[in-house]
């Protein structure tokens, strides 16, 4: 349960990223410096609560142990992940957006087999590969109705070829978070704690986000003041608060991939919380009921996806 609860408090502050990004999009902000500031803010406030903990030699220590491993899944799990994230916003409103993300939890499924789990059999300790967990999976199929409500509305306003785009970008990051997250438990193996994995990764992501804002330089200019301090806040919320709330709950149910999976799930709350986030902060047109019916399609689908995974571990 504790598991679930950190996952869910993360997806409130997940949530301020959508909400700031779309602000950031409607204020004329580019999606590549809001997607970048982030994460270069998050670099001295991670680096003070590592240094507090007397933890950074161990990392660096880690780092060079497996350079191309962290900067491979750091660039994809941080990069891959957000990028896209960022860019989708300019077709968008950030509950949307926040809606479709939840293809992440079938996305994380379907990645089992690609990873080993433990389970404590008569003589000890075994290590087998994932299996994708089918009977959970099922339930994501409600989420998956929900997603394709909020499309089809959102259709109403935009062309196909914006809306498939869009829902493209989203989908190439729901694949991109759990491989780059679940690949560097692997290359850990426990001996970090969650400040030190979240650093770790932040840092081996910079030559990515140092590319992708030269780019940016050269082509939109500097960023603005607002957007600046928006990213400020994006770093802070949804950087270092929700993140490393997100991954002590995966920590916390490493090596079984049925609970990791319910962690991940827990993610459906983003929507929630967006859409009253951009209601309240952005003032923003009050979606249609086919937009809610999804949307409550989606959370439900999340609560039954927890369920059975935790039912069929019980059982297993």
């Amino acid at each position: 349960m504790r598991p679930i609860l950190l996952g869910i408090f993360a997806a409130f502050f997940f949530a301020s990223s959508f909400i700031l990004n779309r602000s950031m999009e409607l204020s004329g902000g580019s999606w590549i410096w809001s997607a970048s500031l982030r994460y270069f803010f998050m670099i001295p406030f991670l680096l003070v609560i590592v240094l507090y903990r007397k933890n950074l030699s161990t990392l660096l220590h880690e780092m060079r142990k497996q350079p191309i491993a962290w900067l491979l899944w750091s660039t994809i799990g941080f990069g891959i992940f957000y990028a896209p994230l960022c860019l989708a916003a300019a077709y968008s409103p950030g509950w949307l957006i926040a809606g479709t993300w939840q293809i992440t939890i079938i996305s994380g499924s379907l990645l089992a087999p690609f990873f080993y789990e433990k389970i404590e059999t008569s003589s000890g300790i075994q290590t087998i590969k994932g299996k994708v967990p089918f009977k959970g999976l099922s339930m994501s199929f409600i989420i998956l109705l929900g997603i394709l409500l909020m499309q089809i509305e959102q259709a109403k306003q935009i062309s196909i070829k914006e809306l498939c785009f869009g829902l493209i970008l989203v989908i190439i990051a729901s694949f991109a978070y759990p491989l780059g997250n679940r690949k560097m438990m692997e290359v850990c193996e426990e001996r970090l704690d969650v400040y030190q994995r979240v650093l770790g990764m932040t840092l081996a992501s910079l030559p990515f986000w140092l590319i992708l804002s030269l780019y940016g330089l050269l082509t939109e200019g500097g960023p603005s003041l607002t957007q600046t301090s928006q990213s400020l806040m994006v770093a802070i919320c949804s950087g270092v608060i929700a993140t490393v709330l997100f991954f002590h709950a995966t920590d916390l149910v490493n090596g079984n991939m049925q609970k990791l999976a319910a962690v991940e799930a827990t993610q459906s709350m983003e929507v929630l919380f967006t859409v009253l986030g951009e209601l309240i902060w952005l003032n923003t047109a009050f979606p249609s009921l086919f937009s809610w019916i999804g949307m409550f399609l989606i959370i439900i689908g999340m609560i039954l996806h927890s369920y059975i995974s935790s039912k069929s571990k019980m059982t297993a």
